[in-house]
């Protein structure tokens, strides 16, 4: 929980230094900007467990459709809106927090990154924090990194971490992490015999 805290007091420190074009700017997440990202993470910190199980009922099930519901109740906040809505929500609520706020610390790393490559403003992220996440994003549904991970081996080169079994994806934390969760474009900065294995997944959705 502690260090979810940090990663989202770090993107509020990203988030109060961008430009109002900025937070017009595309992200790694297809067809969201920036500000697109920060009304979908913070959507879920105002629903109860309950709340988010009933989203998903109203959606079909369908997560995607549930972020899509979630995006729209902040459609017409401004940045400096969103930017208060994450202000005020550092400590994570709901079923951000659950799992130990292991869902939060992913959620605001990774959508962190997400924003942060298309701007070019790269940062150095704790070795044990990403460490987490990344165990973390093995397992976790919603991320859907288990299908493209099966049958290989993964090997960070700047932390203490690895997991899986078969031909090895080696490479940073960081973009070892993005092409995980799925992240197109990141293989190329990684290597081992298993990253065409890793890419043909990642392009076949």
């Amino acid at each position: 929980m502690a260090m979810a805290r940090d990663e989202r007091a770090e993107l509020v420190e990203l988030l109060e230094s961008l430009t109002p074009e900025q937070w017009d700017v595309p992200t790694l997440c297809e067809r969201w900007r920036v500000r697109d990202v920060i009304a979908h993470m913070f959507s879920y910190d105002e629903l109860s467990t309950l709340g988010a199980l009933g989203r998903l009922l109203r959606n079909g099930m369908s997560l995607d459709r549930a972020n899509i519901a979630g995006l729209a109740r902040y459609a017409d906040h401004s940045p400096q809106q969103l930017l208060a809505i994450a202000r005020a929500h550092l400590q994570p609520s709901g079923l951000t927090a659950k799992f130990g706020g292991r869902i939060a610390l992913a959620d605001a790393m990774i959508h962190q990154q997400d924003i942060r490559r298309p701007l070019r403003l790269p940062r150095e992220i704790p070795p044990a924090r990403i460490a987490t996440v990344l165990e973390f994003a093995t397992t976790a549904r919603p991320l859907r990194a288990a299908p493209r991970i099966a049958g290989l081996t993964l090997t960070a080169t700047d932390v203490d971490w690895t997991s899986g079994a078969g031909p090895e994806v080696r490479g940073p934390a960081e973009p070892l992490l993005m092409a995980m969760v799925g992240r197109r474009g990141i293989t190329q900065e990684l290597t081992g015999p298993g990253v065409e294995v890793l890419a043909a997944r990642i392009a076949g959705g």
